[in-house]
Formats: C-alpha cells, sequence, structure tokens
C-alpha cells in the first residue's frame, strides 16, 4: 500500500466541469480498460431496468441479491440485445423458485464504491431476516477518483485506514474514497446489521492469458476478497478460480468465444459457465454457513447419461435429429438410423447411445442443453457421431428459433426473435466446430456424418446437397481435420442403383410420371409418410452406409463393427 495514500486527506480544488449525474450520462462510455459497459442507450433505462429490490419476494420467502456490475448483468436492459449476457440473468437456474427468489440488482459500470453510494442504499432497505446477498464487484474499480464521468475507483487493497479525500466532478461535492476492503467490509456489515447472510465472491475471470503461465489471469481482487472473508467470518466462492480453471482446460478458439466484443464481458456461453461456476461454489462449500441457501438449490448436479460402465467398453454416442432418433417403436412407423445400429456394431464391444432427439438443428440441439449431457456423460476413449442439418436452414427468429447462418464462416449475428427475446445466432459450420472441439477436449473421437438423403429425385436420380451441406461438411473437414462420413452419398448410392433411370422421357408429363414412380417406390420401401423421415428398413439402409463410411475410412470406430459375412 502506498503510504503517502495511508490515511491521506487530500483537498482537490474545484473544477468549473458542468454537473453530471447517471441519468444524463453521454452513452456510450469507454473506460480506462477500454470497456463500454453500456449499449448506445441510457442509463436512465438501465436503471429502470433493474427489478425494484425486494419485489420479486414471494411470501415470506427469502431472496437472494446479487450485486454486481456488467458481467452480472449486461446491457441497458439486460437482455441480450447487444450479445453480451450477464451471468445473474442464468442465476435462478440453479434455485428453486418455490423456496427462494433470485434478484438480479447489479449494472453494468459500477465499482465498490458507486454502487455502495448509488445503488446499495435501496437494496439494503429490501432486506429482510433470512435473505442472502452475493458481492461480486470490482472489475469497475481503478481508473480516476473524481473524475467528470464516472468517479468510481477504489483504493486497491485491504487497508481499513485508508482513505483519499477530493471534489467529486460527478456528483459535484466532497467525497472520500475507502480501498476496496473497505467498502466490502461496509457491505457485510450492514447486510448483518438486516438480519439478511452475506456471501463474498470473486471476480469473473477476463480472457487475458498470463504469459508465464500460459493460463487465464487470476484477479489480484480474489486475495483481497478473500482475506476479507476470512477476518469478518463470511463465506467466500472463488468464482474467478472455478471459471478460470475451467476456462484453462478449453481451447483457446473455446475460451474467446466464451466472451463477446472484449476481454470482460461474456457471451451467453460465458454468463452461463459463470452461473454454474458460482452455484457450484455455493452447493459444495463446507462452509456450515451456507447449508441453510444449499438446500434450496436445484440443478448443480451434471445432467448426464447414466451409462453402465462396468464391461469397460467404450461408448459411442450419436447425436442429431428425427433422421437419426425418431419414435423408433412402430414396425409400420418413422424411424432414426440410430436405432438399429445393433445391427451393425458388436454390442458386447461398444455401448450404443442414441442421444439424438427429433426437430433438433446444431442451434437447439446446443441451446436445450442436449448438448451438454453428452458433453458431461463423456470418458477418454468414448466416440460421438454428429449428424445435423435437415433442420439448420431453416427460418431463425420463428416460433422453433432452429435456424442457423448457412455456411462455415466462424460468425454471429445477434437476433431479435418472434418472441421478443435476443440470441446470438452463429453460422451452420461454427456449431459443427464447437462440437468437435468439445468432443476432442473430452478426450473422445469425433466423427462427422453427413445428412442423411431424402426422397427426390429432380432429374431421375436421387438428390444430393453436396453444393450445400456436402460443400460445408468438407468445409469443416479441411479446417479440424475431423473424420467424416459421407452417409449422404454412400446411401444416395445405394438408392440409385435400385431406383435410378438413365434418362427420363423427353415429354414433360411423362417425365413427370416417371419420377412420380420413382418417389413412390423408394418411398414405400425406404422412407414413411414424408420425403425426410425414414421406414424400418430405410433406417436399417443408413445404418448399413454408415458402417461402410467407417470401414472407407479405416475409422478407429470400424473396430467395433460385426463381423461382415
Amino acid at each position: 500500500m502506498n503510504k503517502l495514500l495511508s490515511t491521506l486527506l487530500i483537498s482537490v480544488l474545484t473544477l468549473t466541469a458542468s454537473a453530471q449525474v447517471f441519468d444524463n450520462l453521454p452513452d456510450p462510455i469507454e473506460d480506462v480498460n477500454k470497456v463500454v459497459d453500456n449499449t448506445p442507450d441510457s442509463i436512465a433505462k438501465a436503471l429502470m431496468s433493474r427489478p425494484k429490490p425486494g419485489t420479486s419476494r414471494k411470501g415470506t420467502n427469502p431472496v437472494l441479491f446479487l450485486i454486481g456490475n456488467s458481467t452480472m448483468r449486461n446491457g441497458t436492459r439486460g437482455d441480450g440485445s447487444n450479445g453480451q449476457w450477464g451471468w445473474g440473468y442464468y442465476a435462478n437456474k440453479y434455485f428453486d423458485a418455490e423456496k427462494i427468489t433470485v434478484e438480479n440488482q447489479a449494472l453494468g459500470g459500477m465499482s465498490t464504491r458507486t454502487f455502495y453510494t448509488d445503488l446499495w442504499p435501496a437494496v439494503r432497505e429490501a432486506l429482510k431476516p433470512g435473505d442472502w446477498v452475493v458481492v461480486s464487484i470490482g472489475h469497475n474499480d481503478n481508473g480516476d477518483f473524481f473524475d467528470q464521468k464516472r468517479a468510481r475507483a477504489v483504493i486497491p487493497g485491504v487497508d481499513p485506514d485508508t482513505m483519499y479525500v477530493g471534489f467529486n466532478q460527478r456528483t459535484q461535492r466532497q467525497d472520500t474514497v475507502y480501498s476496496y476492503g473497505t467498502y466490502l467490509r461496509k457491505y457485510i456489515y450492514e447486510i448483518r446489521q438486516r438480519g439478511a447472510h452475506p456471501i463474498l465472491m470473486s471476480l469473473t475471470p477476463r480472457d487475458a492469458i498470463d504469459e508465464k503461465t500460459g493460463k487465464i489471469v487470476r484477479k489480484p481482487q480474489t486475495q483481497w476478497a478473500a482475506y476479507i472473508a476470512a477476518v469478518e467470518g463470511v463465506p467466500f466462492v472463488d468464482l474467478n478460480e472455478i471459471s478460470g480453471a475451467k476456462l484453462d482446460s478449453y481451447s483457446r478458439w473455446k475460451q474467446q468465444y466464451h466472451f463477446l466484443g472484449d476481454k470482460i464481458h461474456t457471451s451467453k456461453f460465458g454468463a452461463e459457465m459463470n452461473a454454474r461456476s458460482a452455484a457450484e461454489g455455493i452447493f459444495y462449500s463446507q462452509n456450515p454457513q451456507l447449508q441453510p441457501l444449499q438446500a434450496m438449490m436445484v440443478n448443480v448436479p451434471f445432467s448426464m447419461f447414466h451409462v453402465d460402465r462396468s464391461n469397460g467398453c467404450p461408448v459411442v454416442f450419436f447425436t442429431g435429429d428425427s433422421t437419426v432418433k425418431n419414435a423408433d417403436k412402430d414396425d409400420d412407423g418413422m424411424w432414426g438410423w440410430a436405432s438399429q445400429a445393433a445391427t451393425v456394431f458388436d454390442e458386447s464391444k461398444i455401448t450404443l447411445v442414441n442421444a439424438a432427439r427429433a426437430g433438433r438443428s446444431t442451434r437447439t440441439f446446443i441451446k436445450e442443453g442436449l448438448w451438454e449431457k453428452v458433453y458431461n456423460s463423456l470418458q477418454p476413449g468414448d466416440f460421438v457421431t454428429i449428424q445435423f442439418g435437415h433442420n439448420d436452414i431453416c427460418p431463425i427468429t420463428d416460433a422453433k428459433a432452429r435456424g442457423v447462418i448457412p455456411g462455415t464462416a466462424d460468425t454471429l449475428h445477434v437476433y431479435k426473435l418472434d418472441n421478443g427475446t435476443y440470441e446470438v445466432v452463429y453460422s451452420f459450420g461454427w456449431y459443427l466446430r464447437k462440437m468437435i472441439d468439445d468432443v476432442r477436449e473430452k478426450g473422445a473421437t469425433p466423427i462427422l456424418v453427413s445428412l442423411t438423403p431424402r426422397n427426390e429425385w429432380p432429374g431421375g436420380k436421387i438428390e444430393r446437397r453436396d453444393g450445400s451441406y456436402g460443400k460445408w461438411y468438407r468445409e469443416v473437414v479441411e479446417a479440424t481435420g475431423v473424420e467424416f462420413v459421407d452417409l449422404h452419398n454412400i446411401s444416395a448410392d445405394f438408392l440409385d442403383k435400385k431406383f435410378a433411370v438413365k434418362a427420363l422421357p423427353a415429354d414433360k408429363e411423362k417425365a413427370k410420371a416417371k419420377i412420380a414412380e420413382q418417389k413412390e417406390k423408394a418411398g414405400a420401401k425406404y422412407f414413411k409418410k414424408d420425403h425426410t423421415h425414414t421406414s424400418k428398413l430405410g433406417a436399417q439402409m443408413n445404418a448399413q452406409s454408415f458402417a461402410k463410411g467407417l470401414r472407407q475410412n479405416k475409422s478407429p470406430l470400424a473396430r467395433y463393427l460385426k463381423q461382415q459375412k
């Protein structure tokens, strides 16, 4: 600690700059970290978008208040309209709403100091005995002490006897600045005064790599918050370390897409990761003070497939849409080909798990948590087949919200959906690369599989979609080196051999009738109800095509196939 600052009272001359308060602060504002904390809207709207403290309370149930900055609640309205999300938006997922409500009182641009002076009084008045308060704030605590725009900096460290006095240009009055630790002590004291329970939490990690360790930088505020928590007897959750360790285990590409727009603010992926880390830190803490809160938590243990691994066999997880997994029960109904995987695989050597879901695209399979369940279940030596496409080039913003950006560019766009919410949508290839990267991270083997052919016969031959999906698959293969099974063309070759004609009649009507005849014959045997979904025999045909592709590739997965007769 700089001794000059310790117990130092410094008078600062009054500057002639015009007074500014949050309501008329010019936007957007770039801080000393070169980061903009709010979207180009008004701070007043941001303030009004936060719930009035305590209004989420149900009867006599407690409330969990979240105190933080834009990493906890991002954007003018906190609704993802700028593509960035704060983790507080997802925190309620981990708490039983019938027992406790989660109230995100964070606001972008706040420091420990400005939150305490400007927003904390209203929160403090809403506290009731039995409530809980998570304080995780500090990203904005550097900069100028009394500048015209923010005036939010604090003195680094935890010294309780350190202060700095001067004229605050923003508030147009004399002001006193204390150490980071002193502000934390103020929160703790006042929370306890109201009969509530404080929890100190370290900051979210930044997208910054320590050159010496090669790992994500850990913030110094962690040590300060941990010290204050220990001295004051308050539960401490090291969010910085929990999320930092996760980021360390990711590829550099994956680390980066957990952030969006800069190196502090998170994408939906990053916000969800931090929300889970915060929940894990509370749920798995050995601090007995947290037991009442832990009893109100849900969804913290990982969602995963409970696979019997007692035989020591690897597992192959099949992912995809209805062409991979359908109703799979009526002999005369629609079947997905992975339901017939047992016809080609030796189940004494490998365990088959069909994780596909009808109607899904790459985007919705990830968004709905279906991919996370596979990811959480993976162990080294496992395999994952990745086959999507039938539902991907659909409307992006409609009720199903499953469309993706065509192509494979590493691109994204913020869309306002028809239901009024916002979502960042990526390209078809981006989602495939994410899945491939995730599988490899777990020490498992990804296998990209092209989509099944449809019962369409342009020119008298089965439809080939090599100019769109086929091209995109191959671009992903080139970019990642993933194994690729071109089931689309292997099955198409099989169907052409059975039903294609060398030449259609010159007469258009006769040609049209011939195509209709082809479609009817193929449909009667290998498809069911429409041009996309297969019969049980069609599913078995696609399973055989997959096995053929594995053998052609000399794939590591091919060793688990049944012996050919």
